[in-house]
């Protein structure tokens, strides 16, 4: 049940507010409550409100408006999408419309005042809007443009097949004004349609749009016509608004104040009754200093109805006697002047200019203190059903009335304002002197008003000024209550599809928050307007918010306040196309130092990108010639998977780091074997020889070494020389690439006796073994040709000295162990 609306049960205290556990003040048990004993304690804990979530759809995203943790937002499924929406009839266009009103005062309803010197004006305007023009309407403030607006609205019903829209341009963008004209012709619940699907609805509307209270002109005023080429404008604003650019082909209407004879047939209307002499001449000299508003006027027939109840009653207005609504005397009427009434004065002439403070003064003290609470709120009037609650009495309700008849207020699009001009003269009149504590007042009341879960998101919006006036009165002052109330009113905000509340909210909250210290609640306006900004697709900004979210939760360990940040910051990588600033992955990670070593790309080759994946930490295969390292950042690649933890990152650049220095020092031992074997003897005979392939097929059938074989997925070149006798060209699998270089000396060498590594396995024996080395090598029948160098021995290279004696001769050995390509023979093959 609302709580602003109790119904039959206001009075019983049914709901939250209701901790007497159902017992009188008399003990008895209260109707509708089993009965038990008042002296009981009730140890049950009262069970917590549920949070109001509301899931709407922004654009291709899904976002669930979340007030605990923060709102979580996602690709939109497909089966969450919403159909293209459709247009409003007539009917529900009229029903919106009565919605949108300000309301209706309570009490007998007040004569209508009609709308004098303004028929020429009318009828202009009507015609300019017919053939499709539209119309910039300026005057100032109490001219009378919203009357005038509402006959020409009228008038204007049946023009366009859409009908006659009306918006309210106080304190809105061109952006959100767009949006509530989507709204007001099409019905999408819970959709707000991003800004290219915007434009292509409000494309294809046709209607008469009364905007009435603009407050921007120039670039931003071309904007909204542009995006709506098949309406008709007719826009109100005051002479201070910036006008329209040279090229808006908007029509220029000013409006100025009444005649002489105008005004004082409006004081009359106001008052109800034929002016005399007296008061005839006091309004012509009111008319003089006016200007001819008819706010002044209608101001003035106010102080005039005053003045007939003093008449009557000279106690009417004290603060013990009574308010006797005057009732409604025919026009023609003459003023019958009695002999018993008291003669009081009429109000001097700087009353009759500024009349605010008199006024206020001969008021109910409900409505006086209404009126403080509107100056506390800088001119904004709280809802008339908010009233009881805040003032403290139950029939406070009826102060609009009053101050609508005295027109201290006038009605901005849903709600109402003091008048131009009333606020100033009530600060001078010391209603401003209890401000702080009125603005901490009606936040509190706001705050618990809208976390209520029986209050709707739209009422929230619909009361967007006034809260948004308590927010930014407090901030400086009352910091506390200011994050409470921000904390509380923004996801009504946004569910309620006010997205420009809901953004001045969050920013509110978020200086009152850090002028509190509240770390936690700073996080959490981080984290909603980098959602925000992710709807708008002002993905810089989200990223900058979300980070600053991530960092303050992590200080906090809120770890799911963190998580929900990560994801929303993934997406906005995603949606980005690259990777994060500052190193870090899509999950938001800081990866300090994340670069990989990669070999020199040949021309047309392709660059080697960083994927998080399993792949992105192999071994580069080492070329044969000499390599080139060249440092590049990591950029992961969206779409790519999960990103990889710090470990990972910093252990798969170690390995590569290691890879690459491997085949840089084996590259260089070949290059000096290559050069010994060149002026080595290629004559040596063929029974001596004992080849890789041999030595490898021999152990791997009858059960030798096979755990150093290589993996088939690795991605290290073999050292097993190939077909043509060059190192790492074998098709044979190459080693392990978690295999690092050794400082062993290659088997090809002597026997030495240093033990080999605990890892190596010994070599099992063969059956067949090969010819013995140390058999000497019988003489040739034939003398080697003169050409021929004389045989020389092979020396190691300076990397690998031999720790042998030079007598002795090293038995051959299975090469399948080892890393190089040495051996018997080897130099004359190469």
């Amino acid at each position: 049940m609302d709580p602003m609306n109790r119904g039959p049960e206001e009075y019983g205290h049914d709901g939250i507010d209701d901790f007497d556990g159902g017992i009188d003040d008399d003990g008895s048990a209260r109707p509708g409550r089993p009965p038990r004993d008042a002296l009981t304690p009730d140890f049950g804990q009262p069970a917590p409100a549920l949070a109001r979530t509301v899931r709407l759809v922004s654009g291709d995203f899904l976002l669930t408006v979340n007030p605990v943790d923060g709102s979580e937002i996602e690709p939109c499924p497909p089966g969450e999408r919403p159909p293209r929406p459709g247009k409003r009839s007539a009917a529900d266009r009229a029903e919106l419309r009565r919605a949108s009103m300000p309301p209706v005062p309570p009490g007998p309803a007040l004569p209508r005042l009609p709308l004098l010197e303004r028929q020429e004006e009318r009828e202009r305007l009507v015609r300019l809007l017919a053939r499709g023009r539209s119309v910039r309407l300026t005057g100032p403030a109490g001219s009378g443009r919203t009357a005038l607006l509402n006959a020409v609205a009228d008038d204007c019903a049946d023009l366009a097949p859409d009908g006659v829209v009306r918006l309210s341009g106080y304190r809105r963008t061109p952006g959100e004004l767009l949006h509530d004209l989507f709204a007001a012709v099409h019905e999408a619940p819970l959709h707000r349609p991003e800004r290219a699907q915007l434009l292509e609805h409000v494309h294809e509307i046709g209607a008469v749009v009364v905007l009435d209270d603009l407050e921007f002109g120039g670039a931003a005023l071309d904007e909204l016509l542009d995006a709506t080429p098949e309406c008709a404008f007719l826009v109100a604003t005051t002479p201070d608004v910036a006008a329209p650019s040279a090229d808006s082909h908007l029509e220029e209407v000013f409006l100025g104040g009444l005649g002489r004879g105008g005004g004082l047939e409006l004081l009359e209307r106001a008052v109800g009754r034929v002016l005399d002499d007296e008061e005839a001449n006091w309004a012509g000299d009111l008319w003089f200093e006016s200007e001819g508003l008819p706010l002044r006027f209608v101001q003035a027939g106010a102080l005039l109805r005053q003045r007939d109840q003093l008449r009557a009653d000279p106690h009417a207005f004290e603060e013990h006697g009574y308010y006797v609504d005057t009732p409604v005397i025919p026009v023609d009427a003459p003023f019958d002047s009695g002999a018993d009434e008291h003669d009081v004065p009429l109000p001097s002439l700087a009353d009759g200019a500024a009349p605010a403070a008199l006024l206020a003064s001969r008021l109910s003290p409900s409505a006086r203190a209404t009126l403080k609470f509107a100056v506390a709120l800088g001119g904004e009037l709280p809802h008339q059903a908010h009233l009881p609650a805040l003032v403290g009495d139950t029939h406070a309700d009826a102060a609009l009335a009053e101050l609508v008849g005295c027109a201290l207020v006038t009605p901005v699009g849903a709600h109402y304002r003091l008048a131009a001009g009333v606020r100033t003269q009530l600060e001078a009149a010391g209603y401003a002197e209890e401000a702080a504590e009125y603005a901490l007042g009606a936040a509190q009341h706001y705050a618990w008003w809208s976390g209520h879960p029986s209050v709707t998101p739209e009422r929230v919006a619909a009361e967007a000024d006034a809260v948004q006036a308590a927010l930014a009165a407090l901030v400086a002052t009352e910091s506390g209550a200011a994050v409470l109330l921000a904390r509380t009113a923004a996801p009504a905000f946004a569910g309620g599809l006010d997205w420009g509340a809901w953004e001045r909210a969050l920013r509110s909250g978020q200086e009152a928050a850090r002028n509190a210290g509240e770390v936690a609640e700073e996080a959490y306006f981080h984290h909603e307007l980098g959602i925000l900004a992710l709807c708008g697709g002002q993905l810089d900004r989200a990223r900058a918010e979300l980070e600053a979210s991530i960092g303050l939760r992590g200080a906090l360990a809120d770890k799911r306040g963190m998580i929900s940040g990560r994801r929303a910051l993934a997406l906005v990588a995603d949606r980005s196309g690259g990777a994060l600033p500052g190193g870090r992955t899509a999950a938001g990670e800081e990866v300090p130092d994340a670069r990989y070593e990669e070999s020199a790309s040949p021309p047309g080759g392709i660059p080697a990108t960083f994927t998080p994946s399993a792949a992105a930490f192999a071994l580069p295969t080492p070329p044969p010639e000499p390599e080139t390292l060249v440092t590049s950042k990591a950029t992961p690649v969206s779409g790519a998977g999960p990103a990889p933890s710090r470990r990972s990152i910093i252990s798969g650049t170690r390995r590569n780091l290691v890879a690459a220095g491997a085949g840089a020092l084996l590259v260089a031992v070949l290059g000096t074997v290559v050069t010994l074997g060149a002026t080595s003897d290629n004559n040596d005979p063929p029974n001596d020889k004992v080849t890789t392939e041999q030595s490898a097929k021999e152990d791997r059938d009858e059960g030798g070494l096979t755990a150093d074989e290589p993996r088939k997925d690795s991605t290290s070149r073999s050292d097993t020389p190939g077909e043509d006798g060059v190192a790492g060209t074998s098709d044979d699998p190459a080693p392990s690439a978690s295999d690092e270089p050794s400082d062993t000396p290659s088997k090809s060498a002597k026997p030495s006796d240093t033990p080999s590594k605990p890892s190596d396995k010994p070599t099992k024996p063969t059956d067949k073994p090969t010819k013995p080395t140390d058999k000497p090598t019988k003489p040739t029948d034939k003398p080697d040709p003169p050409t021929t160098p004389p045989t020389t021995p092979p020396t190691t290279p300076p990397t690998t000295p031999p720790t042998t004696p030079p007598d002795e001769e090293s038995p051959p050995t299975s090469p399948d162990n080892s890393n190089s390509a040495s051996g018997p023979g080897a130099e004359d093959r190469i």
